[in-house]
Protein backbone atom coordinates (compact mmCIF):
# COMPACT_ATOMS: atom_id res chain seq x y z
CA UNK A 1 0.00 0.00 0.00
CA UNK A 2 2.91 2.33 0.82
CA UNK A 3 4.53 2.00 -3.36
CA UNK A 4 0.86 2.54 -4.23
CA UNK A 5 0.55 5.65 -2.52
CA UNK A 6 4.22 7.14 -3.62
CA UNK A 7 2.71 6.30 -6.71
CA UNK A 8 -0.56 7.75 -6.60
CA UNK A 9 0.09 10.89 -3.91
CA UNK A 10 1.88 12.74 -6.89
CA UNK A 11 -0.94 12.53 -9.43
CA UNK A 12 -3.83 13.02 -6.57
CA UNK A 13 -1.89 16.27 -5.82
CA UNK A 14 -2.26 17.86 -9.63
CA UNK A 15 -6.09 16.93 -9.74
CA UNK A 16 -8.37 20.05 -10.66
CA UNK A 17 -10.37 21.07 -7.47
CA UNK A 18 -13.82 19.72 -7.47
CA UNK A 19 -15.48 22.91 -5.87
CA UNK A 20 -17.32 24.40 -8.88
CA UNK A 21 -16.06 28.08 -10.62
CA UNK A 22 -19.02 29.34 -9.27
CA UNK A 23 -18.80 29.14 -6.17
CA UNK A 24 -15.53 30.41 -6.29
CA UNK A 25 -16.91 33.72 -7.88
CA UNK A 26 -19.24 33.54 -5.01
CA UNK A 27 -16.51 34.01 -2.92
CA UNK A 28 -16.92 36.54 -0.37
CA UNK A 29 -20.80 37.57 -1.35
CA UNK A 30 -23.27 37.31 1.42
CA UNK A 31 -26.51 36.08 1.85
CA UNK A 32 -29.17 35.30 4.12
CA UNK A 33 -31.47 32.47 3.53
CA UNK A 34 -34.49 31.72 6.11
CA UNK A 35 -32.93 34.01 8.73
CA UNK A 36 -29.32 32.43 8.37
CA UNK A 37 -26.80 34.16 7.52
CA UNK A 38 -24.06 32.77 5.49
CA UNK A 39 -20.54 34.27 3.89
CA UNK A 40 -20.24 32.78 0.64
CA UNK A 41 -19.47 29.83 -0.02
CA UNK A 42 -21.07 27.72 2.49
CA UNK A 43 -17.79 26.77 3.55
CA UNK A 44 -16.20 24.22 6.53
CA UNK A 45 -12.33 24.26 7.58
CA UNK A 46 -10.48 22.46 9.94
CA UNK A 47 -13.08 19.41 9.68
CA UNK A 48 -12.18 15.71 11.32
CA UNK A 49 -13.96 13.27 9.30
CA UNK A 50 -14.16 9.23 9.82
CA UNK A 51 -15.84 6.97 7.12
CA UNK A 52 -16.49 3.59 6.61
CA UNK A 53 -18.19 1.43 4.26
CA UNK A 54 -20.08 -2.20 5.11
CA UNK A 55 -21.49 -4.58 2.37
CA UNK A 56 -25.23 -4.84 2.60
CA UNK A 57 -28.17 -6.97 0.98
CA UNK A 58 -28.72 -5.03 -2.48
CA UNK A 59 -32.46 -5.90 -2.44
CA UNK A 60 -32.96 -5.07 0.96
CA UNK A 61 -31.42 -1.85 0.44
CA UNK A 62 -33.67 -1.44 -3.21
CA UNK A 63 -36.94 -1.84 -0.75
CA UNK A 64 -36.12 1.08 1.27
CA UNK A 65 -35.37 3.61 -1.43
CA UNK A 66 -38.35 6.13 -2.10
CA UNK A 67 -40.21 6.58 -5.42
CA UNK A 68 -38.70 4.76 -8.72
CA UNK A 69 -35.48 6.46 -9.95
CA UNK A 70 -32.66 5.06 -7.55
CA UNK A 71 -31.10 2.23 -7.28
CA UNK A 72 -28.28 0.39 -4.92
CA UNK A 73 -24.85 0.84 -6.18
CA UNK A 74 -23.66 -2.88 -6.96
CA UNK A 75 -20.23 -4.31 -6.17
CA UNK A 76 -19.83 -7.98 -6.02
CA UNK A 77 -23.41 -8.54 -5.70
CA UNK A 78 -24.03 -6.27 -2.48
CA UNK A 79 -24.94 -2.90 -1.89
CA UNK A 80 -23.12 -0.49 0.37
CA UNK A 81 -23.69 1.15 3.65
CA UNK A 82 -21.61 4.26 3.98
CA UNK A 83 -21.30 5.62 7.41
CA UNK A 84 -20.01 9.20 7.51
CA UNK A 85 -19.30 11.45 10.24
CA UNK A 86 -17.89 14.97 10.08
CA UNK A 87 -16.74 17.04 13.67
CA UNK A 88 -17.58 20.63 12.10
CA UNK A 89 -15.60 23.27 14.04
CA UNK A 90 -16.03 25.93 11.61
CA UNK A 91 -19.22 26.99 9.86
CA UNK A 92 -21.29 29.99 9.82
CA UNK A 93 -23.35 28.31 12.07
CA UNK A 94 -20.97 27.35 14.88
CA UNK A 95 -19.54 23.86 15.93
CA UNK A 96 -21.26 20.68 15.12
CA UNK A 97 -21.26 16.75 14.34
CA UNK A 98 -22.94 15.57 10.91
CA UNK A 99 -23.52 11.69 11.60
CA UNK A 100 -24.87 10.38 8.00
CA UNK A 101 -25.84 6.84 7.65
CA UNK A 102 -26.89 6.56 3.67
CA UNK A 103 -26.76 3.74 1.10
CA UNK A 104 -24.73 4.03 -1.68
CA UNK A 105 -26.97 4.71 -4.92
CA UNK A 106 -27.32 5.42 -8.55
CA UNK A 107 -30.12 8.22 -9.74
CA UNK A 108 -31.72 7.16 -12.86
CA UNK A 109 -34.20 5.53 -15.19
CA UNK A 110 -32.25 2.40 -15.94
CA UNK A 111 -30.15 0.38 -13.31
CA UNK A 112 -26.46 0.97 -13.42
CA UNK A 113 -23.89 -2.15 -14.62
CA UNK A 114 -21.24 -2.51 -11.34
CA UNK A 115 -18.02 -1.33 -11.09
CA UNK A 116 -18.70 1.42 -13.09
CA UNK A 117 -20.39 4.31 -11.58
CA UNK A 118 -17.00 4.64 -9.54
CA UNK A 119 -14.84 5.32 -12.98
CA UNK A 120 -18.33 7.73 -14.39
CA UNK A 121 -19.58 9.05 -11.86
CA UNK A 122 -21.72 11.60 -13.55
CA UNK A 123 -22.65 9.71 -16.34
CA UNK A 124 -24.28 7.16 -13.89
CA UNK A 125 -25.05 9.95 -11.04
CA UNK A 126 -23.62 8.04 -8.41
CA UNK A 127 -24.08 9.28 -4.93
CA UNK A 128 -26.14 8.58 -1.23
CA UNK A 129 -29.49 8.44 -0.45
CA UNK A 130 -29.19 9.56 3.35
CA UNK A 131 -31.59 7.50 5.68
CA UNK A 132 -30.85 9.08 8.67
CA UNK A 133 -28.92 12.36 9.56
CA UNK A 134 -28.64 13.44 12.81
CA UNK A 135 -26.73 16.80 13.97
CA UNK A 136 -25.86 18.31 17.08
CA UNK A 137 -27.18 22.01 16.70
CA UNK A 138 -31.36 22.90 16.40
CA UNK A 139 -29.78 25.85 13.36
CA UNK A 140 -28.03 22.91 11.56
CA UNK A 141 -31.34 21.13 11.16
CA UNK A 142 -32.52 24.18 10.01
CA UNK A 143 -30.63 24.97 7.80
CA UNK A 144 -29.78 21.63 6.20
CA UNK A 145 -32.87 20.20 6.08
CA UNK A 146 -35.47 23.70 5.35
CA UNK A 147 -32.89 24.64 2.50
CA UNK A 148 -31.23 21.73 1.14
CA UNK A 149 -34.09 18.97 2.13
CA UNK A 150 -31.76 16.69 4.22
CA UNK A 151 -33.01 14.70 7.13
CA UNK A 152 -30.92 16.18 9.97
CA UNK A 153 -32.92 16.28 13.42
CA UNK A 154 -30.82 17.32 16.67
CA UNK A 155 -29.30 14.07 19.10
CA UNK A 156 -27.13 13.59 21.33
CA UNK A 157 -23.25 12.94 19.44
CA UNK A 158 -19.82 12.55 20.23
CA UNK A 159 -16.27 12.33 18.46
CA UNK A 160 -13.71 10.44 19.91
CA UNK A 161 -10.33 10.31 18.81
CA UNK A 162 -7.11 8.14 20.13
CA UNK A 163 -4.02 7.31 19.02
CA UNK A 164 -5.42 3.80 17.10
CA UNK A 165 -9.15 4.62 16.93
CA UNK A 166 -11.74 7.33 15.95
CA UNK A 167 -15.45 6.60 17.36
CA UNK A 168 -18.75 8.50 17.38
CA UNK A 169 -21.90 7.15 18.81
CA UNK A 170 -25.18 8.91 18.59
CA UNK A 171 -28.41 8.74 21.03
CA UNK A 172 -31.89 10.08 20.68
CA UNK A 173 -34.03 10.49 23.63
CA UNK A 174 -31.95 8.14 25.46
CA UNK A 175 -32.03 5.16 22.95
CA UNK A 176 -28.95 4.06 21.10
CA UNK A 177 -29.06 4.92 17.76
CA UNK A 178 -25.31 3.99 16.40
CA UNK A 179 -22.21 3.69 17.36
CA UNK A 180 -18.97 3.44 15.01
CA UNK A 181 -15.50 2.79 15.58
CA UNK A 182 -13.05 2.40 13.01
CA UNK A 183 -8.98 1.16 13.99
CA UNK A 184 -7.34 4.14 12.11
CA UNK A 185 -5.37 3.54 9.17
CA UNK A 186 -2.06 3.21 8.89
CA UNK A 187 -0.21 7.01 7.89
CA UNK A 188 -0.39 7.19 4.08
CA UNK A 189 -1.23 10.84 3.80
CA UNK A 190 -2.86 10.59 0.74
CA UNK A 191 -4.43 14.08 -1.18
CA UNK A 192 -7.83 13.90 -1.37
CA UNK A 193 -10.45 16.04 -3.44
CA UNK A 194 -13.70 14.36 -3.35
CA UNK A 195 -16.99 15.34 -4.19
CA UNK A 196 -20.27 13.40 -3.53
CA UNK A 197 -23.71 14.01 -4.22
CA UNK A 198 -26.39 13.32 -1.04
CA UNK A 199 -30.25 12.24 -2.13
CA UNK A 200 -32.44 12.97 0.44
CA UNK A 201 -36.60 12.36 0.72
CA UNK A 202 -38.33 15.45 2.21
CA UNK A 203 -42.17 16.80 1.82
CA UNK A 204 -42.21 13.83 -0.99
CA UNK A 205 -39.81 14.92 -2.96
CA UNK A 206 -36.16 13.51 -3.79
CA UNK A 207 -33.38 16.46 -2.91
CA UNK A 208 -29.90 16.20 -4.72
CA UNK A 209 -27.39 18.53 -2.83
CA UNK A 210 -23.28 18.63 -3.82
CA UNK A 211 -20.86 18.64 -1.29
CA UNK A 212 -17.13 18.73 -1.87
CA UNK A 213 -13.83 18.02 -0.18
CA UNK A 214 -10.29 18.19 -0.19
CA UNK A 215 -8.41 16.82 2.62
CA UNK A 216 -5.26 14.52 3.31
CA UNK A 217 -6.25 11.54 4.44
CA UNK A 218 -5.39 7.78 5.56
CA UNK A 219 -7.09 4.96 3.73
CA UNK A 220 -7.48 1.15 4.53
CA UNK A 221 -8.74 -1.05 1.79
CA UNK A 222 -10.19 -4.67 2.56
CA UNK A 223 -8.45 -7.15 5.01
CA UNK A 224 -6.69 -3.99 5.91
CA UNK A 225 -9.96 -2.16 7.46
CA UNK A 226 -11.08 -2.56 10.71
CA UNK A 227 -14.27 -1.33 12.06
CA UNK A 228 -16.76 -1.87 14.59
CA UNK A 229 -20.57 -0.59 13.83
CA UNK A 230 -23.33 -1.32 16.29
CA UNK A 231 -27.02 -0.33 15.11
CA UNK A 232 -29.28 0.49 18.10
CA UNK A 233 -33.01 0.80 18.60
CA UNK A 234 -33.25 4.84 17.81
CA UNK A 235 -35.97 5.58 15.32
CA UNK A 236 -33.88 6.71 12.60
CA UNK A 237 -32.40 3.30 12.44
CA UNK A 238 -35.04 1.51 12.02
CA UNK A 239 -34.72 0.78 8.07
CA UNK A 240 -30.92 -0.01 8.28
CA UNK A 241 -31.88 -2.86 10.46
CA UNK A 242 -33.06 -4.77 7.39
CA UNK A 243 -29.77 -4.51 5.56
CA UNK A 244 -28.25 -7.26 6.53
CA UNK A 245 -25.25 -4.85 7.31
CA UNK A 246 -22.02 -7.75 7.27
CA UNK A 247 -19.65 -6.56 9.91
CA UNK A 248 -16.38 -6.65 8.12
CA UNK A 249 -16.21 -3.05 6.29
CA UNK A 250 -14.79 -2.83 2.71
CA UNK A 251 -13.14 0.32 3.61
CA UNK A 252 -11.84 2.80 6.24
CA UNK A 253 -10.84 6.50 6.04
CA UNK A 254 -9.84 9.26 8.35
CA UNK A 255 -9.23 12.88 7.51
CA UNK A 256 -7.69 14.31 10.48
CA UNK A 257 -8.40 17.74 8.80
CA UNK A 258 -11.17 18.68 6.01
CA UNK A 259 -12.16 21.48 3.89
CA UNK A 260 -15.74 21.02 2.36
CA UNK A 261 -17.72 23.56 0.10
CA UNK A 262 -22.05 22.44 0.34
CA UNK A 263 -23.30 23.93 -2.78
CA UNK A 264 -25.71 25.89 -2.69
CA UNK A 265 -27.57 25.06 -5.99
CA UNK A 266 -29.57 21.79 -5.23
CA UNK A 267 -32.11 19.66 -7.42
CA UNK A 268 -35.47 18.26 -6.25
CA UNK A 269 -38.14 16.11 -7.87
CA UNK A 270 -41.34 14.40 -7.24
CA UNK A 271 -41.33 10.66 -5.59
CA UNK A 272 -43.81 8.99 -8.01
CA UNK A 273 -45.82 5.77 -8.13
CA UNK A 274 -47.69 3.85 -10.37
CA UNK A 275 -50.88 4.07 -8.54
CA UNK A 276 -52.21 6.96 -6.29
CA UNK A 277 -52.30 4.27 -3.18
CA UNK A 278 -48.49 3.69 -3.57
CA UNK A 279 -47.95 7.04 -4.08
CA UNK A 280 -49.68 7.56 -0.50
CA UNK A 281 -47.34 4.92 0.90
CA UNK A 282 -44.05 6.44 0.02
CA UNK A 283 -41.46 7.38 2.39
CA UNK A 284 -41.15 11.00 1.53
CA UNK A 285 -39.60 12.42 4.31
CA UNK A 286 -40.73 15.14 6.92
CA UNK A 287 -43.36 17.62 5.83
CA UNK A 288 -42.83 21.21 5.78
CA UNK A 289 -44.18 22.11 9.20
CA UNK A 290 -41.15 20.46 10.84
CA UNK A 291 -39.26 23.17 10.15
CA UNK A 292 -40.84 25.76 10.14
CA UNK A 293 -40.82 26.59 14.39
CA UNK A 294 -37.19 25.97 14.35
CA UNK A 295 -34.54 28.26 15.71
CA UNK A 296 -30.74 28.84 15.46
CA UNK A 297 -29.86 27.62 18.57
CA UNK A 298 -26.08 26.42 18.86
CA UNK A 299 -26.47 24.41 21.85
CA UNK A 300 -25.67 20.90 22.00
CA UNK A 301 -27.64 18.48 23.36
CA UNK A 302 -25.84 16.27 26.53
CA UNK A 303 -22.61 13.80 24.76
CA UNK A 304 -24.66 10.32 24.59
CA UNK A 305 -23.72 7.40 26.93
CA UNK A 306 -21.09 5.50 26.27
CA UNK A 307 -21.91 2.68 28.93
CA UNK A 308 -24.77 1.69 26.43
CA UNK A 309 -22.14 0.54 23.83
CA UNK A 310 -21.46 -3.23 24.05
CA UNK A 311 -17.38 -3.07 24.77
CA UNK A 312 -15.03 -4.90 22.30
CA UNK A 313 -15.09 -8.28 23.62
CA UNK A 314 -19.21 -8.37 23.08
CA UNK A 315 -18.70 -7.24 19.47
CA UNK A 316 -15.23 -7.31 18.56
CA UNK A 317 -13.74 -5.39 15.63
CA UNK A 318 -14.49 -6.63 11.90
CA UNK A 319 -15.77 -10.22 13.64
CA UNK A 320 -17.72 -12.34 11.55
CA UNK A 321 -21.79 -12.66 12.89
CA UNK A 322 -24.43 -9.93 13.39
CA UNK A 323 -23.35 -6.65 13.77
CA UNK A 324 -26.53 -5.33 15.11
CA UNK A 325 -27.63 -6.33 18.21
CA UNK A 326 -31.05 -8.18 17.54
CA UNK A 327 -30.95 -6.88 13.88
CA UNK A 328 -29.92 -9.12 10.36
CA UNK A 329 -27.44 -11.51 10.36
Amino acid sequence: MKNLTQLLAPLLRRMPSPVPRRQERLRGQHARVDGIKYLMPVNSDDSPVLMAAFPINKRAAAAILPGREMRPFSLGGKGLLVVTVVNYKSTDIGKYIEYSLAIAITHGSRPAPPILPLIFQKTFKLGQFVVDLPVSTEVSVKGGKGIWGMPKHQANLDFVVTDTTVSAQYEQDGVLGCYIEIERPAPLGLPLKLAASNYCAFRGMLWKSDIYFEATGDIALGGQAKARLILGDAPGVAPLKKLRVESKPLFTAWLPEAHGVLDDHYEAWFLTAPTEAEAGAIRGGDMMDSVVALGQGQEWLAPPDRSRVPGPGAVPLSSPGDATPGGAR
